[in-house]
């Protein structure tokens, strides 16, 4: 469902593919244990295509409000604009904002930058 790696101290999370809605609890708890164990680390959650269901972009939604809460900086990518649209007008707006890329090098290339 999932895969993760560390690339210039950022967390790169991969998600595979859609959980649909009896899996979403189970990735957002994957992302959100993968956010503690690394945190303070900057985190990119990317959605491949195959991941751009409701139920991932509800898990990443959830997990952005995690992170929010622990003060870590979390992006997000995807090739979809309608999925890039989802995320940014869903986003929890009481912490730091989401922000949504369609390239996997330039969300890790923010992120890195942001936390330096």
């Amino acid at each position: 469902m999932l895969s993760h790696t560390l690339e210039r101290g950022v967390l790169v999370i991969t998600v595979d593919q859609d959980p649909g809605i009896d899996g979403r609890a189970a990735l957002t708890t994957h992302i959100t244990n993968l956010v503690d164990a690394h945190q303070p680390t900057p985190v990119v959650i990317v959605l491949a295509d195959q991941a751009a269901g409701h139920a991932a972009v509800s898990a990443v939604l959830r997990a952005h409000q995690w992170c929010g809460r622990l003060g870590v900086l979390m992006c997000v990518v995807t090739h979809s604009a309608p999925v890039r649209r989802l995320l940014e007008n869903n986003a929890d707006s009481s912490g730091p904002r989401l922000v949504v890329h369609a390239r996997v090098d330039t969300a890790i290339t923010t992120a890195f930058t942001a936390a330096a």
